[in-house]
């Protein structure tokens, strides 16, 4: 009873200390208090070695910045984007960002926790998509690496998964076997988790917003994200793209865009002035 009672104590000082905004608060609004319970440092070491796996797997596959003009326009553009993250979280400047395009029919991109980014040549080739759009949704996929979603995704699923027998033993320093035999499994799927946990439709929106007002600082004309996203939602017709089989794209999110342009819009024109 008394080891359980120090689980417990353990788990809920555990989650009082996982509680906090990870962006600071700006034009876009966004200011949620998240539970954050896995550590920063595992979350981004986890990302960057299944980034570099997957680097690794598109070199065998001869698919990795195959072509330079296309990579170079992806790269300044979200080197635009890089130099505006310190607005929303000054450590974010530090990040080891990388910026690399894959060869791929399927329209998608990301930007795992730590600053890795990815962008797959099905959605530029596909979408048509100018410099303002791409500019938009490289934002959006930025804004959910700022924000930590794919971390907070992992400690949801690692309290579910796990219990509070795990989380007491990150304060406790546990060393039973039990103990140790989860902390190793949740090691292991932590990537995995990143690509097959949906971000909720509270997230999505986050990344919206966030998105959008780093696009228009970086210079880049915040109506594009509505172009963007309609482009999306006609792609395929009645089967969405893969990248919106777990985004709301529907005339909410659109709309909740568009109620953000104006107050957005003074940042973009004043980038442009400089």
């Amino acid at each position: 009873m008394k080891k359980l009672t120090l689980i417990l104590l353990a788990a809920i000082s555990l989650q009082i200390s996982g509680c906090a905004t990870t962006t600071q608060d700006s034009v876009s609004g966004v200011n949620r208090t998240q539970l954050l319970l896995m550590p920063e440092s595992q979350v981004v070491a986890m990302s960057s070695q299944a980034y570099t796996q997957t680097l690794q797997e598109s070199q065998k596959k001869n698919t990795l910045n195959t072509d330079k003009a296309q990579f170079e326009r992806v790269r300044a553009i979200s080197n635009r984007l890089i130099a505006q993250v310190g607005i929303f979280r000054p450590d974010a400047v530090q990040w080891k960002w990388e910026v690399n395009v894959d060869k791929s029919d399927q329209v998608n991109a990301y930007c795992m926790p730590g600053g890795k980014i990815m962008v797959l040549t099905g959605l530029i080739d596909q979408l048509k998509a100018t410099d303002d759009e791409l500019g938009a949704v490289i934002g959006h996929e930025i804004a959910h690496a700022l924000r930590e979603h794919g971390r907070e995704r992992m400690s949801q699923a690692f309290v579910q998964q796990f219990g509070l027998q795990a989380l007491g033993a990150i304060i406790t320093n546990g060393t039973s076997a039990a103990v140790g035999n989860a902390s190793m499994q949740a090691a292991g799927v932590g990537s995995q988790l990143f690509f097959a946990l949906p971000n909720s439709r509270l997230q999505e929106t986050e990344a919206d917003r966030i998105g959008l007002e780093l696009s228009a600082r970086a210079g880049f004309n915040p109506e594009a994200a509505i172009t963007l996203w309609q482009k999306m939602s006609k792609l395929g017709g009645n089967k969405p793209p893969e990248f919106l089989s777990t985004h709301p794209a529907d005339g909410t999110r659109i709309a909740q865009l568009q109620a953000l342009v104006p107050k957005v819009k003074p940042l973009y024109v004043a980038a442009k002035k400089k």
